[in-house]
């Protein structure tokens, strides 16, 4: 059987990355792992999880959850330093 630790290993992102995507999807993480792999082999689909990082850093600041934005900005820079030529516009 495949675990949800599997499934976040072979979609390509980190665990942060993906759990950043399944807080802006409301979805749980194995879901969000699924879709996350979908995107980055989509075009425009690396900035799409960008701007999904950068809601949710957004939603975390509004709602004064300062730790919580500052790991999904920590989330958000791994996600760039990994794929240096997507941008959240």
């Amino acid at each position: 059987m495949i675990s949800a630790e599997d499934c976040i290993a072979m979609c390509g992102l980190s665990r942060e990355e993906v759990r950043g995507v399944a807080e802006h999807e409301h979805i749980p993480e194995t879901a969000a792992a699924a879709l996350a792999s979908y995107l980055m082999h989509r075009a425009g689909g690396p900035q799409e999880i960008c701007r999904m990082l950068v809601d949710d850093i957004r939603e975390a600041v509004q709602h004064d959850r300062i730790d919580h934005a500052g790991e999904l900005f920590s989330a958000l820079r791994h996600f760039i330093d990994q794929h240096p030529n997507t941008t959240a516009n």
